[in-house]
């Protein structure tokens, strides 16, 4: 396959319109970042305790709201469950920046290293490494465990992140930012919710949206330049990560660490219309975004379907 050049894919175009040159999409982000970006350590005051009385994650959030189990729980049962859930959220959202780093690393391992893409990608890598030593900080300042993704979706993600495509690496990274940052903009204004915990989400909604353009704009480029195989298995591979996500959401362990059932909860969950309306409404600009540039087509649609993130 001849390769194609940058003036070969400013000709080109997507349903969402001409694609964007790359060096300046990258050139953007670094003026962006060096503007804000932040340092966890120094702008979040880790010496103050928890407030008493105040949720981790806002209720709305939680997987059990609404639910009858959750009417039959006491409030400090609930505040509880809000600590774990965001130890839960923060757990799976390391796993997800680890796996990131290795993916963006192999992305630029052929690619100049005097471009600004490059020079980018390496800034993000820098940003990811301060949001999961953040996110751990926040864990262990919460008093709740970690909680790492189950064994076997733990190597699945071994196997994927070693065999994925370009185009199937930054179709995962959107799956695994833009959802979590749904829910961390509906947090960090929340004054129910912990300050810290606000401040971490603060942090990395205003990170996030930088990596969010980068991976948005290179997945375009992909799906419109790479060959069909490729694209057919980005569209495979990402509708088994979205069933892999809705899976380890939130580790079952968070039920069991706060007095409730296990198998009750997880099936109160499954049954909760509010839980899905979250989840759903969480990924829709995910979807609607993938929808027009064409990963949603084919086995791809049936497998998102079946995760519970597409309506």
């Amino acid at each position: 396959m001849t390769p194609v050049t940058e003036r070969d894919v400013r000709l080109l175009r997507d349903a969402i319109g001409p694609l964007r040159d790359r060096e300046q999409i990258a050139a953007r982000l670094l003026d962006s970042s060096a503007k804000h970006s932040f340092d966890p350590d120094k702008e979040l005051d880790w010496g103050s305790p928890p407030e008493d009385g105040t949720w981790h994650w806002p209720p709305e959030l939680v997987s059990l709201y609404d639910t009858p189990l959750w009417r039959r729980m006491s409030e400090e049962q609930r505040l509880d469950l809000s600590r774990h859930e965001a130890a839960s959220l923060a757990s799976l959202g390391i796993w997800f920046e680890i796996i990131l780093m290795q993916l963006l690393v192999r992305h630029i391992y052929d690619r100049p290293v005097t471009s600004d893409h490059v020079r980018y990608a390496l800034t993000e890598i820098a940003d990811e490494c301060r949001h999961s030593m953040m996110f751990g900080r926040m864990i262990k300042w919460s008093g709740a465990p970690d909680y790492p993704v189950p064994r076997v979706h733990h190597n699945l993600a071994r196997v994927l992140k070693t065999v994925s495509t370009t185009p199937g690496s930054f179709a995962a990274t959107l799956l695994g930012e833009e959802i979590l940052d749904w829910m961390q903009r509906l947090t960090f204004p929340d004054e129910r919710v912990q300050p810290l915990v606000r401040g971490v989400t603060r942090i990395h909604v205003v990170e996030e949206a930088r990596h969010v353009r980068y991976a948005r704009e290179e997945l375009r480029r992909q799906m419109v330049t790479a060959p069909r195989w490729e694209r057919e298995l980005t569209r495979l591979g990402c509708g088994e990560a979205a069933r892999v996500f809705s899976v380890c959401f939130v580790n079952p362990r968070v039920y069991e660490n706060v007095g409730l059932d296990r198998r009750e909860a997880v099936a109160q969950v499954k049954a909760s219309r509010h839980r899905a309306e979250v989840m759903q409404n969480g990924a829709k600009r995910l979807t609607d975004f993938f929808d027009d540039i064409g990963v949603l087509n084919g086995v791809g649609r049936r497998l998102w379907r079946s995760s519970g993130l597409l309506a």
